[in-house]
């Protein structure tokens, strides 16, 4: 029996740190006026996160790359106008350059206070964001087929997003530190190999009834079949500065899963390779974002990252073209030829150290740098949501 050909619906979530444009540290206790405020302008789309110092915004299921686009650009500009009003601003980064985790507050709501109770001194080190893209997925079998093969993938979109290379005022030397931090929590990392949906929902359900966790909500992969949408959600990712980015990487992986259904079709399947081996490439991703190149397990050999990308460009171009989005998938290049967030973090804190800026002010000028990124949008757009929201 054919399975029938998903939705490949598509939509995506941002979770943004809110900083003080006075002093470019965390908010820790930003006033709840500004939630209730996004709230009432965004109507189901913005929420809290587990940081007070952080908030989140999703967009409804799309059906083009350009529909998602679209909304994310009204979603950051609405919030950043509303954080305006009360001398706030968000950014899209996955890490704060210099805030220190032990003056953050997590957000007094039934869920996050058991994840406080749980996870201790690991919960109160989650200063972090990340960016998550729900695919559409419909039929169940399926999506468990595509997430035993998807993984393969998962450092290339890492990548391409880093945008984490600082923690509480130090370089790390890597360029997602983000990951370091999240792979501290339980059930994180690369997705397990299930023979079935059936067999997934079996696992579920014993963590369930042994009290472990309430639902597969808790569960922190890299990518796995979303506990509210019948869509593969990839988690992996740092959030992205620049929303072409965002866009970019989010196409990127929608074409991979389509790739992948193709490949099912024709009674073929990506070559299945050892996680072993994947958490090779995941940790290069996270060390080296796109300078230093992955491992090609056919090769045995490391590859560079450009001849990487272009691979895939080739193995995706007729699903970018079945989607209308090649011109997205293409803009992976620039983000290449520019470098990620995380690149350009390390480029502008030693553009002013070496001007003679002290180890703070070059941090500060990585933050002022994120909230420009985060906030570079169409003008057009950016108006109309203003006044949507009655700023």
């Amino acid at each position: 029996m054919v399975t029938p050909e998903p939705s490949f619906s598509i939509g995506i979530e941002e979770e943004y740190l809110l900083v003080d444009k006075e002093t470019r540290d965390l908010a820790p206790e930003p006033p709840p006026a500004l939630l209730a405020k996004a709230e009432e302008a965004l109507h189901g789309q913005v929420s809290p996160e587990f940081l007070r110092s952080q908030i989140e915004v999703g967009t409804r299921v799309c059906h083009t790359v350009q529909e998602a686009r679209d909304q994310l650009v009204e979603l950051r500009a609405t919030v950043g106008g509303i954080a305006d009003e009360f001398g706030l601003a968000p950014i899209a980064s996955s890490t704060h350059p210099f805030a220190k985790w032990e003056s953050q507050h997590h957000t007094d709501k039934e869920r996050y206070n058991v994840l406080a109770k749980d996870l201790q001194h690991v919960a109160r080190r989650l200063v972090i964001c990340g960016m998550h893209v729900h695919v559409g997925i419909e039929d169940d079998d399926l999506r468990i087929d595509l997430l035993s093969q998807a993984p393969y993938f998962l450092p290339h979109l890492l990548a391409l997003s880093t945008s984490s290379p600082f923690w509480q005022g130090t370089q790390t030397g890597l360029k997602s530190y983000r990951l370091s931090v999240f792979d501290e929590l339980p059930r994180t990392g690369l997705p397990h190999n299930f023979a079935s949906y059936s067999e997934y929902e079996r696992t579920i359900e014993l963590l369930v009834s042994a009290g472990l966790i309430e639902d597969a909500t808790k569960i922190w992969w890299d990518m796995r079949p979303s506990a509210r949408f019948p869509t593969l959600e990839m988690r992996i990712t740092d959030v992205c500065p620049l929303i072409e980015d965002t866009i970019a990487i989010a196409a990127l992986y929608r074409c991979i899963l389509r790739l992948l259904y193709r490949l099912r079709r024709q009674n073929q399947r990506w070559r299945h390779y050892p996680p072993f081996l994947i958490r090779e490439n995941r940790w290069r991703a996270q060390r080296y974002g796109v300078e230093q190149g992955m491992v090609d397990f056919g090769r045995g050999a490391i590859v560079p990252f450009d001849t990487l990308l272009e691979e895939l460009f080739d193995l995706v171009a007729e699903d970018a073209a079945y989607f209308g989005c090649t011109a997205e998938v293409a803009h992976a290049r620039t983000i290449l030829q520019r470098g990620t967030s995380a690149d350009r973090q390390l480029a502008r804190y030693e553009a002013v150290k070496t001007l003679g800026g002290t180890d703070h002010a070059a941090l500060v000028a990585v933050v002022d740098e994120i909230v420009e990124e985060t906030l570079t949008l169409p003008e057009t757009k950016q108006k109309a949501a203003r006044a949507k929201a009655g700023i």
